[in-house]
């Protein structure tokens, strides 16, 4: 990967307390996966970041490569990848993502100004 994509990507990854890499925008996500994940983290009320690997192919294929995680979306948090959607999934369900996102988030509503 080149050393540009990989700064741009570490720069995301470490502005952010939550990151994730989907494919479209929370509001109009663009596949089934990342609309699960960007539901899971409306219904658990997280504030986070999030970046459209569709919109840059750069990106998507170095994000593949950062994390050496072959599927997108990805979720970083506090600068650890901690998965995509399947994972994500389960964490919900038996509550472990709630409890790894409350700091990450108050982080997030500080970075939002409130």
């Amino acid at each position: 990967m080149d050393s540009s994509v990989r700064d741009r990507i570490h720069g995301m990854v470490s502005q952010y307390p939550i990151m994730l890499f989907m494919k479209g925008t929370p509001q109009a996500p663009q596949c089934g996966f990342s609309a699960r994940v960007a539901n899971i983290l409306q219904d658990l009320g997280v504030r986070y970041a999030s970046f459209d690997v569709l919109a840059d192919p750069e990106v998507r294929q170095g994000i593949k490569d950062y994390g050496n995680w072959p599927t997108i979306p990805q979720l970083y948090v506090d600068g650890e990848l901690v998965g995509g959607s399947d994972i994500l999934s389960e964490m919900f369900v038996n509550g472990e993502l709630q409890t790894l996102l409350d700091e990450p988030s108050k982080k997030m509503q500080q970075l939002a100004g409130g």
